[in-house]
């Protein structure tokens, strides 16, 4: 099965207050109800959710687009979207 491309979930990133030492699971298909984290609905797409755990508590930027080199945070991709 060849795996399927990323859905959009927003154009914007999503500003996230993390907890220390927690651990996150990113949406990286964009398809899940619980943006911009894993809700289990990237089963059957190839697609595969980040992990990503927090050294500190502070805010970061997730990407919304899906499109981010330098997953799960932002880079800037959505401006590139028509």
């Amino acid at each position: 099965m060849s795996e399927a491309r990323p859905v959009v979930a927003r154009i914007t990133p999503y500003s996230v207050l993390l907890e220390a030492g927690k651990h996150y699971l990113w949406c990286a298909c964009g398809r899940s109800a619980n943006q911009p984290f894993c809700d289990g609905s990237h089963r059957g797409t190839g697609i595969t959710p980040v992990s990503f755990e927090a050294e500190k508590k502070e805010w970061v930027w997730f990407c919304g687009c899906k499109q981010t080199d330098h997953a799960p945070l932002c880079d800037g991709s959505h401006k590139n979207l028509a």
